[in-house]
């Protein structure tokens, strides 16, 4: 009465996610939802709570990803994201995951799909929900590997091996442009705000224009209803006018509230995803971020403190700590045009096996 399907569960970054090869997997996108939902929630209608399933019963850890052999000669993989709508019975792939993406690499290498070499591996990713591609440098001494290290990222408990993220040309990689709008500003109910797609959607609003210091808890945050409440209804307007159409069952763009940094970063942020406040960045959105703080224009002027360099690590905020990434840009006629963003992250392996679902609704 019930299917066994082999996975492995990852922590990727400060997320955590089944991996599944795709060849086990329905390749018609309704089936492939309904299976992973299966998966997660162990049912197609929702249950917040994942009783039934391997879910984590929260955004960060509802995830899923699929890998397989890529076609495209630029790539040794191919890796397609869904994230589980917590409790609504439904699965989003408007957008990839950075922090799930850090494990395709190990996962590639542990089921087979990439021959590991000694001492590094560089795993190229095709990242199938935008289409844009990272190269993954793993830890593989002598072929095998490594999850211990001195490498630590806020959020994640311990350290571990460190893992290498360089995204090649993702600017506009779901919306079709850096700036989805065409402007470096724009205005929704009276708010100020940036729109940016360098890898992750995400629009930037100041949080003093909300009444906020921009510091506030993530608990908070979250009991504010009216504040989530605004910030909804700009998010729907805006949705559109970034080429992202309804959005209303998307959980894209990402809403990020940004202040003045608190630590010696270059911004602080407070992070919706879209809904429910982020405890810290994605990795992603933390690269739309310090590419919007590097802007001329954008509403993070008179915010961000911009480093006296305009190449190295750009530390982001958030209320867990920071997160670090690289830019590797030019300015041309006064705009930012990024060749290539990167992060630090770490992964490591946590389960595997088989994961069963309901065979008569398979």
């Amino acid at each position: 009465m019930q299917k066994a399907i082999p996975f492995m569960q990852f922590r990727g970054g400060s997320s955590k996610g089944l991996f599944f090869l795709a060849k086990d997997l329905p390749s018609n996108a309704e089936a492939l939802h309904k299976t992973v939902l299966l998966a997660m929630e162990g049912t197609e209608t929702g249950d917040p709570r994942q009783i039934d399933g391997l879910g984590g019963a929260q955004p960060l850890t509802s995830k899923a990803a699929v890998v397989g052999p890529s076609e495209d000669p630029a790539a040794d993989v191919d890796y397609f994201f869904l994230q589980v709508v917590v409790g609504k019975g439904r699965v989003s792939t408007g957008q990839t995951c950075g922090n799930i993406l850090a494990a395709v690499a190990p996962f590639a290498i542990e089921a087979g799909l990439v021959s590991a070499l000694d001492p590094i591996t560089t795993v190229r990713i095709k990242m199938l929900n935008t289409g844009g591609i990272c190269e993954v440098l793993v830890q593989t001494p002598s072929g095998n590997v490594n999850y211990a290290g001195n490498a630590s990222i806020d959020g994640v408990p311990g350290t571990a091996a460190p893992i290498i993220c360089n995204y090649l040309d993702v600017a506009g990689s779901t919306c079709g442009a850096l700036l989805p709008t065409g402007n470096a500003i724009d205005q929704i109910d009276g708010f100020a705000l940036t729109c940016i797609d360098n890898g992750m959607p995400v629009v930037l609003l100041r949080a003093a224009d909300f009444g906020l210091q921009g510091t506030e808890s993530v608990a908070e945050l979250a009991g504010n209803y009216e504040l989530k409440k605004q910030i909804e209804q700009i998010r729907l307007q805006i949705g559109p006018k970034m080429n992202l159409g309804d959005v209303s069952t998307q959980t894209v763009p990402k809403m990020c509230l940004i202040a003045p940094p608190q630590q010696g970063g270059l911004i602080n942020t407070r992070m919706f995803i879209p809904h429910e406040v982020h405890d810290a960045i994605g990795v992603l959105a933390a690269v739309s971020v310090a590419t919007a703080a590097l802007m001329q224009g954008s509403i993070a002027a008179g915010i961000a403190h911009l480093p006296q360099s305009d190449h190295g690590l750009y530390s982001i905020e958030h209320p867990s700590g920071e997160c670090s990434v690289t830019l590797d840009f030019e300015v041309v006629e006064g705009k930012i045009e990024v060749k290539k963003a990167g992060v630090l992250r770490t992964a490591r392996l946590l389960s595997r096996g088989e994961v069963y679902v309901k065979k008569e609704q398979d």
